[in-house]
């Protein structure tokens, strides 16, 4: 089968939706799958307003030329950007059927950073770009309910997984100091101080980068700042760390949960969607509105139940689910002049 996916999420950016697509892609080609993909790479583009990392392109009277291009079986837009909207309206133009996948709990990120601006205006959103699809892709039974409440329909569920060949536990017992660690970005959504004013024992570490890191680093200079760390480096912090804290309320999933679980690393977290899809309670996680708690009963959990969890969670396992939801584009018109 010829994929073809358009993403507005791809390298260089470093996030969870990145993770998910490299991933797919890895394994659809292992699985002997022709994939295509539209990016941000291959289109001008200018830095998303206050939060430089991202890019948007802008050009995008050149998506129709590039899907004609590649002669897809089907198609899939993973994010609702700007190359997610041009291709939407292309296909659309032409009667041509798409899936579709809600990566991120947009309208509460949106929320996150500019109060003022109503919570439905965001699902608004989300209702028009996703209308059309002929399934909506999301990652846990929890999401596919609370954006059913919020009037989307065709939601299907597309579980995620984790790198087991590089996420894997340490024979060495973890540090006798304890050490807090935090994996992901360093952004206003993601509640950071929640985790960063805890009054804890040990050290406490950040993983990631983003647009409060200055801003962090200035106001929490006990904590250390460790930047991008990726494969090994990355599975490295995870096994010399004592808990994972996932101080975000509005995370669809978190994949870094999943790498740190296979590294053996216990979770501590707020009772909300994302972790309450993933964590087996006083197993692989403790959830507390008392983030500080959670924080020091996960201390005492069994590392190896962690890592056994995460060994029945493969990327193989995701992609094989992806394959199953995936629609037929219909038949490409021979010859047609790009347009967007």
């Amino acid at each position: 089968m010829r994929l073809l996916i358009v993403t507005d999420a791809w390298l260089p950016q470093v996030n969870g939706v990145v993770t998910s697509l490299k991933a797919l892609v890895a394994e659809l080609e292992a699985l002997g799958h022709v994939v295509g993909l539209i990016t941000p790479q291959d289109f001008r583009h200018w830095p998303c307003p206050s939060y430089p990392e991202i890019p948007l392109a802008w050009n995008l009277w050149n998506v129709g030329g590039k899907i004609l291009e590649f002669a897809p079986d089907s198609v899939h837009l993973a994010t609702e950007g700007p190359l997610g909207w041009a291709a939407r309206r292309w296909l659309m133009r032409r009667g041509l059927r798409f899936s579709s996948a809600i990566h991120t709990r947009f309208p509460e990120y949106v929320k996150t950073r500019w109060p003022w601006l109503p919570l439905n205006l965001g699902y608004a959103f989300l209702r028009r770009f996703h209308g059309a699809s002929q399934a909506v892709l999301v990652s846990s039974e929890r999401m596919r309910g609370a954006f059913a409440d919020h009037g989307l329909q065709r939601l299907v569920l597309w579980r995620k997984g984790v790198d087991l060949a590089c996420f894997k536990p340490s024979a060495e017992a973890p540090p006798a100091q304890p050490v807090f660690l935090y994996v992901g970005r360093l952004a206003q959504e993601k509640n950071l101080e929640a985790f960063l004013d805890l009054d804890l024992p040990g050290r406490k570490r950040l993983v990631g980068d983003g647009p409060q890191r200055a801003e962090l680093q200035a106001r929490y200079p006990q904590a250390e700042f460790l930047g991008y760390r990726h494969g090994e480096a990355l599975a490295d912090a995870y096994r010399n760390a004592s808990v994972l804290v996932f101080p975000s309320r509005t995370d669809t999933l978190g994949l870094v949960m999943y790498e740190a679980l296979a590294c053996g690393t216990p979770v501590a977290a707020f009772p909300v969607p994302g972790p309450l899809d993933v964590l087996q309670a006083g197993v692989t996680g403790v959830f507390d509105a008392d983030l500080r708690n959670a924080c020091m009963q996960a201390l005492e959990l069994d590392r190896q139940g962690c890592a056994r969890w995460a060994r029945g969670q493969s990327w193989r396992l995701s992609a094989q689910e992806f394959l199953r939801l995936q629609v037929p584009l219909a038949e490409l018109p021979a010859s047609e002049a790009p347009a967007c």
